[in-house]
């Protein structure tokens, strides 16, 4: 009994491992050739989406967000399934005021498979200086934003007015989230 629990550990164990070695972060020397995913592509395809977005196109925008993906906007309200998020978003599109978020710096990392994209960027916004960090899936072929997260960046010098301003509203928006089970 315990050594076929050991050998059960060991071996969830060694999956793990696997899995952790098999993420590299992307640069020249381990990009595959064979597939169409590299940092370029990827690039672009950030761009675009951002670029739809300040344009309030609206179905370019979302064909870039897997049927399941997530948005988890600046607000701890705001954890969005995609059809969520459109709701939200629809008005704004449809004034033609989306926002307009420009890239200032971008990393990108991918699996050895090539399959599954990883990323944060800084971005300049109407808010200031945001960060966006998200993943990426490669779906039959095309690129898939299956989560992302937008988060105010703050200076650690204002950080305790920050906190402050935050206290006042926390209670509020917690009863809004829903429990964790």
């Amino acid at each position: 009994m315990v050594r076929k629990k050991l050998i059960k550990n060991i071996s969830v164990l060694l999956i793990m491992v696997a899995g952790i070695y098999s993420c590299e972060k992307s640069d020249s020397k381990n990009i595959d050739t064979n597939k169409q995913v590299n940092t370029e592509n990827i690039d672009i395809f950030l761009n675009d989406w951002h670029k739809a977005a300040s344009k309030a196109n609206y179905s370019d925008y979302f064909s870039k967000m897997d049927s399941i993906s997530v948005f988890i906007g600046t607000d701890a309200t705001e954890n969005w399934s995609k059809n969520q998020f459109q709701k939200f978003s629809k008005p704004y599109f449809d004034d033609g005021k989306a926002w307009d978020f420009k890239t200032l710096e971008r990393h990108i990392y991918t699996s050895k498979s090539g399959d599954f994209i990883w990323f944060d960027e800084l971005l300049d916004t109407w808010m200031g200086v945001c960060r966006g960090s998200g993943v990426i899936e490669m779906v039959d072929g095309k690129l898939k934003i299956k989560h992302y997260v937008l988060s105010l960046t703050v200076p650690n010098d204002v950080i305790d007015e920050v906190i402050k301003i935050n206290s006042n509203f926390l209670p509020q928006r917690l009863n809004k989230l829903m429990p964790l089970n």
